[in-house]
């Protein structure tokens, strides 16, 4: 009966299984035999000894020869009907394509077409969707860099403040070309003076 133990069951399975495929080799050498065993463990691991005098293929073709049997014949026909639903789903896809670009409508009903009108609607419902919110994603990024723009242009400010050769102006209009924003934003720039205006200024502002 099935060993339960779990551990048990792999070690008896790996001791026998050496075992067989030690009895397949001295069948292949001394009585030039050829062997195949193909084995799948409860863990669904392959196991596989083959005589090195042929291969699986071989073996299993000289088994259908002398069975008078085709293991392949059913699996092929499978394979046939999957490949006539497969070339009538790729046909139908084609088909839909080219009626989405306006193509192949002759053959289309009243409500076919409508269907299709539907569809394109949908489509473009979708696409509009996505346009605005790729169109809102660039304009927040546009803004924070904007924001981190205006945030270096004010510490740079401060940092100038105190340095007595730069003054500060306020101007709206012949300074912006200077430093500042074309289009809106501080209109606080910095120029630097020379030091024979900077100490005409201080001595001024002292009488």
């Amino acid at each position: 009966k099935k060993i339960e133990n779990q551990t048990n069951r792999q070690v008896t399975y790996s001791k026998r299984r050496n075992g067989l495929f030690k009895k397949a080799s001295e069948l292949t050498v001394l009585c030039d035999a050829k062997v195949s065993i193909i084995m799948i463990s409860s863990t669904q691991k392959l196991h596989e000894f083959i005589s090195p005098t042929t291969t699986t293929k071989q073996i299993f073709d000289q088994y259908q020869k002398a069975l008078g049997v085709d293991l392949w014949n059913s699996q092929y026909e499978r394979m046939q009907e999957d490949l006539k639903k497969h070339t009538e789903i790729n046909r139908k896809l084609h088909k839909e394509i080219r009626q989405r670009v306006g193509e192949s409508l002759n053959d289309l009903g009243y409500r076919e077409i409508v269907n299709l009108l539907d569809m394109m609607d949908d489509a473009l419902k979708n696409i509009r969707e996505r346009k605005y919110k790729v169109l809102s994603n660039q304009i927040d990024t546009t803004k924070k860099k904007l924001r981190n723009v205006e945030e270096q242009h004010r510490n740079r400010i401060l940092e100038l403040d105190g340095d007595p050769h730069y003054g500060l102006v306020e101007n709206e209009g012949d300074y912006n070309s200077v430093l500042g924003y074309h289009h809106g934003g501080p209109r606080i720039i910095t120029l630097r003076m020379p030091p024979h205006h900077h100490a005409s200024f201080h001595s001024g502002g002292s009488s």
